[in-house]
């Protein structure tokens, strides 16, 4: 991070919440940069778009309307909870082990909760962390991976006065097999950088205390939830070893050739503002309740284009 336009962004931050963007196990994608954060001395959160359901939790669970505050001891009725087992493994390192939760739920009760996490936490920066990089697309991609959970979260954070809000994204590559063109992931990136948006990349390292924490949660979590592990987490910890190619490390991908390389151990950070400027349909999903609403709006739009054709690598 030495010397990015992300190091000035967080050197002036003291209480920072680093969300995952994209529900599911989104939350460890950040684990590394919330890690590495708390070693340079920030009050740093995490909290997570849930797929669980939350609304089987116990009543005494939520600290406002959904914002769910998972403790390591904290009985889930779902047999895939991800913030629980992150909470447990936070606590066994003796790191501050409560991961808050949000409900899957459209962008205006969306934004409401992250408003009251934030107030409750006095927050100055909001890190969404994406893991993989569709939330970089701006609708008129070849592809847009799976998009509505990173828009609800785009959308909710864009609307909220906060003084610092940034996106990273940690997984170039594993779209790929959501449809995504990643020429137009990096021809994204490009236009962010003109905008002055762009705050640069850095590498998860292994041989640092938090790269080896990350590996070490990525591992705990795939013996949690044998059935069921993160593909993305997967990638990202064999490209952060060393791994390259068509690794196995879950049956889910069986039916699959994976790519790992080192390109999907780095983070890419941009403005969160100016990213959510430039999407095409951001604005259509303002007043959405349910997520649903959120799929729906985002497939009308996409009957209305023509989308950018998609380009291969050159080398």
């Amino acid at each position: 991070m030495l010397g990015t336009p992300l190091t000035a962004r967080l050197e002036r931050s003291h209480r920072i919440l680093v969300a995952g963007a994209g529900g599911g196990s989104d939350v460890y994608a950040g684990l590394f940069l919330a890690l590495t954060l708390r070693e340079a001395g920030k009050e740093v959160h995490l909290a997570n778009l849930s797929f669980s359901h939350l609304d089987a939790l116990d009543l005494d669970v939520w600290l406002a309307e959904d914002v769910a505050e998972i403790h390591p001891d904290t009985s889930a009725r779902d047999w895939y909870f991800p913030e629980g087992c992150l909470s447990r493994w936070l606590a066994k390192h003796g790191q501050p082990a409560t991961v808050y939760a949000f409900p899957k739920i459209g962008v205006r009760p969306l934004r409401a909760a992250y408003a009251k996490l934030a107030e409750y936490l006095d927050l100055d920066t909001i890190v969404l962390v994406d893991g993989g990089t569709d939330i970089l697309m701006r609708g008129d991609e070849a592809g847009l991976g799976t998009p509505a959970d990173d828009m609800a979260s785009l959308a909710a954070v864009h609307g909220l006065d906060i003084p610092d809000k940034i996106v990273a994204c940690l997984g170039f590559g594993v779209d790929a097999y959501h449809g995504v063109n990643h020429v137009q992931v990096l021809e994204n990136l490009a236009a962010l950088e003109r905008e002055g948006a762009y705050l640069g990349a850095f590498s998860v390292s292994r041989v640092t205390k938090a790269g080896a924490l990350y590996l070490d949660a990525v591992a705990h979590a795939q013996a949690e939830l044998p059935a069921y592990p993160s593909i993305v987490n997967g990638s990202i910890a064999a490209a952060v070893r060393g791994e390259f190619g068509d690794v196995r490390f879950t049956d889910r991908t069986r039916n699959s050739e994976l790519f790992i390389n080192p390109l999907m151990a780095l983070y890419f950070a941009v403005d969160l503002d100016a990213l959510a400027k430039r999407s095409l349909y951001l604005d259509r999903l303002e007043n959405t309740v349910l997520m649903r609403q959120i799929v729906s709006l985002i497939e009308d739009f996409r009957d209305e284009i023509t989308p950018r054709p998609p380009k291969a690598f050159p080398h």
